[in-house]
């Protein structure tokens, strides 16, 4: 009979702790318009942002392409294989 008593309360205590952590888990969580909020406030979310993302990185690109090209680098290019370390 013992034994089956303090099984019911470690049933109940684990019941009571699992009622605060769901209780505190609806409290803490954000409902569903503030979810969209904060992934509008996001980067990278708004169309804007991706567009500029998008606009520097071919810049970034374009001016790497142009620096690779020039002849000083070509020429380094070509003298780097035959150096000796």
């Amino acid at each position: 009979m013992g034994s089956l008593r303090k099984a019911l309360i470690v049933v109940a205590v684990v019941g009571a702790w699992a009622g605060v952590g769901s209780a505190l888990f609806l409290l803490v969580t954000p409902g569903e318009e503030r979810v969209q909020a904060m992934l509008k406030e996001m980067p990278g979310q708004d169309p804007r942002s991706r567009e500029e993302a998008t606009r520097t990185k071919q810049l970034v690109l374009a001016t790497l392409q142009k620096a690779a090209a020039t002849q000083e680098n070509v020429t380094w290019r070509k003298n780097w294989s035959h150096r000796t370390w």
